[in-house]
């Protein structure tokens, strides 16, 4: 499968390229950026033309309303290279879709797909350099929007900016990842903007997820907000449980995000043979599997860390430590999806987009 452009860009090209200055082997995530950027502004009820033009800050108005009110979503995605050279996304559409679901529910202007996807492509085309060959690299996509309309009183803007910007990746998380389960925080809401990949969702996570990190542990498996008695997302990823041999994991709601990387794991586990079973998943079921040995394993799923094992979780102030098994679903799916990512396994879903 491949895109084809349906818009025309204006491209203003750097004059020179930092490429050269960047240690690929050694990347702190989200830290540096390419050489170019796309931005298209919606003004006068209309898109306007999109420009890729030189990475660079751009100025805004203090009262934009981005900055007072919060109106500002994003998506996360990858490209990769293949041993030919040749650089793939990963089911885009999906991502496309989801945003402009985003949007609407934060009273923003959906994207059209001419802007999204072949703005895109074009985009990659032009920094095709900055996508390093080998399992594990990557460029990651941040395709963003946010109001850029000036004025403090509380309604939506008029004024809005989508933009893209890219940034070269290795893995998100390293080393060990400890989790305590909440027990007063919640992530999302009934009724409230969960499901969207609104800016407010993570910055809500920092302070609880602090309070965490002072304890010891990395993340937080995050509960209900009317019960606290459901397990839902594990910090900004989806979460899967393994007891015995079955895989659970939530389903999508209001609350919890609809993962790409949840929704691909959940395809490849059942054409695996593996059983997976969508529902909610009670804390107390998963104390007790890790008291009597049936929880095998605890994973993170989505872009940027793909899956991130876990290997203990806190709750109510006891520690239970998973156990070390050889067969261990995470890695294995891991390693199913990631060779359909890079091309090196027959992509049977149809999942991947050549550039």
């Amino acid at each position: 499968m491949s895109l084809k452009n349906t818009i025309e860009i204006d491209i203003v090209q750097s004059t020179s390229s930092k490429i050269d200055t960047v240690d690929f082997e050694n990347l702190a995530f989200g830290n540096v950026f390419t050489d170019h950027m796309l931005l298209c502004d919606f003004k006068e009820n209309t898109w306007q033309k999109p420009i890729i033009k030189p990475y660079e800050p751009f100025m805004i108005d203090p009262s934009a309303k981005v900055f007072h009110y919060g109106q500002a979503i994003f998506e996360g995605m990858k490209a990769y290279k293949d041993e030919q050279d040749e650089v793939w996304l990963f089911r885009p559409e999906e991502n496309f879709a989801r945003f402009n679901n985003s949007a609407k529910r934060m009273a923003m202007p959906e994207v059209p797909k001419s802007v999204f996807i072949d703005g895109l492509k074009t985009i990659l085309e032009i920094e095709k350099a900055w996508v390093k060959k080998g399992l594990g690299k990557t460029l990651y996509i941040r395709p963003f929007m946010i109001a850029i309309g000036s004025g403090v009183i509380a309604q939506p803007s008029t004024q809005y900016r989508f933009m893209i910007i890219l940034s070269p990746a290795r893995s998100y998380y390293s080393g060990e990842v400890k989790v305590i389960i909440a027990e007063h925080y919640s992530r999302a809401a009934n009724g409230g903007i969960g499901a969207a990949k609104a800016a407010g969702n993570y910055s809500a996570q920092f302070y609880p997820t602090k309070l965490a990190n002072d304890k010891g542990f990395q993340q937080i498996i995050w509960t209900d907000d009317a019960t606290h008695t459901k397990l839902e997302e594990a910090g900004t990823m989806n979460v899967f449980f393994r007891i015995n041999d079955t895989l659970l994991t939530a389903p999508t709601s209001e609350r919890i995000l609809d993962g790409v990387t949840r929704k691909s794991l959940i395809e490849i586990a059942k054409r695996e043979g593996i059983e997976v079973d969508v529902r909610s998943v009670l804390v107390d079921e998963l104390v007790n599997a890790a008291k009597d040995g049936s929880l095998k394993e605890i994973f993170g799923a989505g872009t940027a860390a793909v899956v991130n094992p876990i290997v203990g979780f806190s709750y109510q102030d006891v520690y239970y430590e998973l156990p070390k098994i050889d067969n261990s679903f995470a890695k294995n799916l891991k390693e199913k999806l990631t060779n359909i990512q890079y091309k090196l396994a027959d992509d049977s879903f149809g999942w991947t987009v050549k550039i």
